[in-house]
């Protein structure tokens, strides 16, 4: 099996840190977050990993290698531009069919093969890792009718919704959906094979997930991996 990690960005929102060093390898206590990754992933059976990079992208190669120490094939893919989410899939070499993408800064305890799994009992083409969440609206939601009269009147509800986890799971035919240039994002390609009658699932979790996107976000993952690192460093579990 093999995952293609996005390890390209700048990390504008956690500067000053990304001034000097990438965000995917900031570290969580003295672990880079991208080798937590790289571990979980060699732990549920990957054997190849290819890191698509632009910004700083001779520090990972220097860091990694080619993978022996951790128990992988580790190759590069080197953006002279940014291609977005889905666009660096165009210069992956020998793609397997069926194949993992993920960000590179996501602190998470997914199992990625019972996500492999769901996504080839259900033939689908792209599949999602969806997590739940919540916002508290601090008003009164007022809902009306085509004739302003109130329908309902919900003070101060909680709303429920689903977000996408940045980790991804794809057969090798959504290269068909990738445009030949330029820049082309996950969303993209998932609503272009969806389009095309192609089947993208949802891969809903309860697991621990924390995007790495801000400095209070990093603070988090920074402190549950400190307390915990057996937690993330062995078979990930929900």
């Amino acid at each position: 099996m093999m995952a293609v990690i996005l390890a390209g960005g700048k990390g504008t929102r956690l500067r000053p840190f990304t001034m000097t060093i990438p965000k995917p390898l900031l570290p969580l206590g003295d672990v880079p977050i991208v080798e937590v990754v790289i571990r979980q992933l060699v732990a549920c059976g990957i054997g190849r990993v290819v890191l698509t990079l632009g910004h700083m992208a001779p520090l990972f190669t220097a860091f990694f290698g080619d993978g022996g120490r951790f128990g992988a094939r580790i190759d590069y893919c080197l953006e002279d531009e940014p291609l977005g989410t889905a666009g660096p899939l165009r210069l992956v070499q020998d793609l397997e069919p069926t194949f993992l993408v993920m960000n590179g800064d996501i602190l998470t305890t997914l199992r990625f093969e019972d996500m492999l799994e769901f996504h080839r009992r259900n033939d689908a083409w792209g599949t999602l890792a969806v997590s739940k969440r919540r916002v508290n609206v601090d008003y009164g939601v007022i809902v009306a009718d085509e004739a302003d009269r109130m329908v309902e009147y919900v003070e101060k509800p909680t709303i429920p919704y689903e977000v996408s986890m940045g980790i991804n799971v794809l057969s090798r035919g959504c290269l068909d959906y990738i445009p030949a240039t330029g820049k082309f994002d996950m969303p993209q390609l998932m609503v272009a094979m969806q389009s095309a009658g192609r089947p993208v699932c949802c891969y809903r979790t309860d697991c621990y997930w924390q995007d790495i996107g801000r400095f209070d976000d990093y603070q988090q993952a920074s402190a549950d991996f400190v307390a915990s690192p057996e937690r993330f460093l062995g078979q990930a579990s929900r």
